[in-house]
């Protein structure tokens, strides 16, 4: 039995079973188009994350108060002490480095926001003017902090776009004066529309002088310094210094954590593809119940094409023959199983992406060539028991249905 002979026999049997075809080309699709959705959700998650961390620049540092060991702890916090804190003058003492160019104090707390009879709970960051460039924000209106010493208080603020619409409504919110706590603060600066980022929704937040901050949550302690690297390739030169500089001022101690923004990325980037290719393997697992149904299916087509078997082998076909007119079938409910879980894959992957147009929902190569070849492989392999039962049919008992 030529090939192309084969392929005509396998698409008629198939086309003349057409309630069973469906069956099978149901259970197929939906195990193909889980594996591409779920492995969509997964990369999709993965890209938002590189992208948030991404628009910080890409000469990133952070400095953290506490040594934190391998598990991700402080360990003064297992010992009950709390780490020493870093102060402004940590932070403007980093600047002696050759390899830093700029750095950002960081003091985050949530504030009660009031303009008349109107407020609201927002993140409060206290900064300096550096922040912008490090963060890379962008203005809608007026401009950001003054630079100038951090020391002094000045009562100005910059506010993200969904606290000026929230308590300004259509007015104008440059010049206005809101409260923060028991202090006024006069609106310089919006911020351009800018969503999650790290975090937090910068569209919420209020920026402040970080003396201004440490007078509101009454702290001299910084949550974070932000720290830009002069070049890319100065990021290790500039991680260096800042660990020594602070271990200088610390008493000899190395009492902060200084991570480097590709270090964040390559742990997020670790975590998420294990993540992605743990949920793709547990949606595979519905190929494999596809495949127990081709099998059901077709050792009860055994019994019932005994005479066409039988009248197969009495013309000479061999039992390796009938063996492959079985497997052939099987690749012909997997291919089509397959191309219509792709497409349904495809128009999940942009439903979703529709609903949730912030995240790049896409599927990764390796789940749009692995869940077709897989649901091939599991179709022929779970088709060997029919396969082996029909080759060994006797063509007398089987033209006697006996």
């Amino acid at each position: 039995m030529r090939f192309d002979d084969l392929l005509a026999f396998a698409w008629q049997v198939v086309r003349g079973n057409r309630s069973r075809t469906l069956l099978i080309l149901l259970a197929m699709s939906i195990g193909v188009a889980a594996v591409v959705v779920v492995s969509s959700l997964g990369e999709g998650a993965r890209r938002y994350v590189l992208d948030q961390f991404g628009s910080l620049g890409t000469n990133l540092l952070i400095v953290i108060p506490g040594r934190t060991a391998t598990g991700g702890v402080s360990p003064g916090i297992v010992v009950g002490k709390t780490p020493r804190p870093l102060t402004i003058d940590d932070a403007y003492a980093l600047l002696r480095s050759r390899a830093i160019r700029r750095i950002a104090p960081l003091i985050v707390g949530a504030g009660d926001v009031r303009w008349q009879a109107k407020r609201r709970e927002s993140v409060v960051l206290g900064s300096t003017a550096e922040l912008q460039a490090v963060r890379h924000m962008e203005l809608a209106a007026g401009h950001f902090l003054p630079p100038g010493d951090p020391s002094h208080a000045e009562p100005v603020c910059v506010i993200g776009t969904t606290v000026a619409r929230e308590l300004f409504g259509a007015r104008p919110a440059l010049g206005e004066w809101l409260r923060i706590g028991d202090r006024r603060f006069r609106v310089i600066g919006l911020i351009a529309k800018q969503g999650q980022s790290m975090g937090f929704n910068t569209d919420e937040v209020v920026i402040v002088p970080v003396a201004s901050a440490e007078a509101l949550f009454n702290t001299e302690s910084l949550f974070r310094i932000l720290v830009e690297a002069k070049s890319r390739e100065q990021i290790g030169y500039a991680k260096d210094d800042t660990a020594a500089i602070l271990k200088e001022r610390h008493e000899g101690e190395l009492d902060v954590t200084v991570i480097t923004q590709d270090a964040v990325v390559a742990t997020f980037d670790r975590i998420l593809r294990a993540l992605t290719l743990a949920v793709g393997g547990i949606a595979a697992i519905s190929l494999a119940v596809a495949g127990i149904l081709i099998m059901n299916v077709m050792l009860i087509a055994v019994t019932q094409r005994r005479r066409e078997i039988g009248l197969l082998k009495a013309l000479g076909a061999s039992g390796a023959q009938i063996r492959a007119i079985f497997f052939t079938e099987a690749v012909l409910l997997a291919l089509g199983g397959a191309a219509v879980g792709l497409l349904a894959g495809k128009a999940g992957q942009w439903l979703i992406g529709e609903l949730y147009p912030a995240i790049p929902f896409t599927a990764p190569w390796w789940a749009v060539i692995t869940a077709p070849v897989t649901a091939i492989v599991t179709a022929v392999l779970f088709s060997v028991a029919p396969a082996r039962q029909a080759a060994k049919l006797d063509p007398v008992l089987a033209l006697s249905r006996r």
